[in-house]
């Protein structure tokens, strides 16, 4: 987000903006924050911007407990991300797992 929006704008930048960015530009976002799909202001834009999301589902992880997964997990994420959204699926320890809807 840094690299798109700088730095200091990213910190402050409410989901809603950054998540219709995301649909608009069809990017992939991969996430670390599992609630933003229980939050109806986030799952409305979401679903509204055809959001393809992968997130985490342990806050418990290490940074980098965190890429690993993402890593070890990036054929089956691309897989996935070629079909349309809006989806989350969680990314856990060897598979990813359809979250909402």
């Amino acid at each position: 987000m840094a690299s798109v929006y700088g730095e200091q704008a990213a910190q402050g930048l409410e989901d809603e903006r950054w998540l219709a960015d995301v649909g608009r530009h069809d990017w992939i976002v991969l996430l670390k924050d599992d609630a933003i799909r229980r939050r109806p202001s986030e799952r409305d834009v979401l679903a509204a911007a055809k959001v393809r999301a992968f997130c985490l589902t342990n806050a418990q992880l290490r940074a980098s407990e965190q890429s690993t997964r993402f890593v070890s997990n990036i054929n089956r994420i691309l897989r996935q991300a070629e079909k349309p959204g809006p989806y989350i699926y969680g990314v856990y320890d060897g598979y990813i797992k359809r979250l909402w809807p």
